[in-house]
């Protein structure tokens, strides 16, 4: 059995209460006595991609368990190489990692446009993910991450601003079999669909939670809950292929 924990949008901002929420989350799997096969955070790592937040996130985000990070739309290439992955001389480049644990493998692509919120995979991207594919054994199941989801999710405000060109990573899906499914965040709220003939699935937000359309209320803050608890999903691959993801909310200190 493969267990992969899946958080996003953590949004650190020099703040206690991302710091807070955040820390109550990594401190709930690093107190699970099963040791995961991998944790992915899916992106907006800060809220405004400063060298301070990125420090912060950086002695946050610590675990026992394999972990890797993407950037999302509030984060920046160069600070988050530099912050994150201790690069000296950062590029701009896109930051796509690939984590090869044992029984699976996660891409984790950047959906990220610089100076853009909304999501497209570059070229090179593309690229980068079907070498990954083609040198994974077909009995091998692949898991692809990113930030932006790149099907429309009913929320009018997150759809604007989603992953654009998604017919050529459907395209590249298709060449692939043992693409088993798509992990993804930004809506801040947990969520799945079909993307590609695959499950997409969406984790929870972190540092806030999304009203979908039929709960909004009219005012200040209409989209967003901030009391509701951070959560994170558990990807689960069984020893028969199957997958099945489940949801947990996750108590903190306020």
């Amino acid at each position: 059995m493969i267990v992969i924990a899946h958080l996003s949008d953590v949004h650190f901002d020099g703040g206690d209460r991302a710091a807070e929420r955040t820390r109550a989350v990594m401190e709930y799997l690093e107190g699970l006595p099963y040791a995961l096969d991998a944790v992915v955070v899916s992106g907006d790592i800060t809220d405004h991609a400063t060298g301070a937040q990125y420090e912060e996130a950086r002695k946050a985000l610590i675990s026992r368990h394999p972990l890797v990070v993407c950037p999302g739309n509030h984060d920046d290439r160069a600070g988050f190489r530099r912050g994150l992955l201790g690069e000296g001389r950062p590029s701009a480049a896109p930051v796509d990692q690939v984590l090869r644990g044992e029984g699976f493998v996660l891409a984790v692509c950047d959906s990220s446009v610089p100076g853009e919120h909304h999501g497209y995979l570059e070229d090179s991207t593309l690229a980068w993910l079907d070498g990954v594919l083609t040198d994974t054994p077909r009995e091998v199941p692949v898991l692809v991450a990113f930030h932006h989801p790149p099907v429309p999710l009913h929320i009018p405000y997150v759809d604007e601003i989603r992953q654009f060109g998604e017919e050529r990573l459907a395209a590249l899906a298709e060449r692939h079999p043992h693409l088993t499914a798509f992990l993804c965040g930004h809506a801040h709220t947990g969520a799945a669909t079909i993307f590609a003939g695959r499950p997409l699935l969406v984790a929870p937000g972190v540092v806030s939670t999304t009203r979908l359309p039929w709960e909004a209320v009219s005012g200040e803050n209409e989209y967003v809950h901030f009391d509701e608890p951070p959560a994170v999903a558990f990807h689960v691959i069984g020893d028969d292929g199957r997958l099945t993801t489940h949801y947990r909310v996750v108590v903190t200190r306020r």
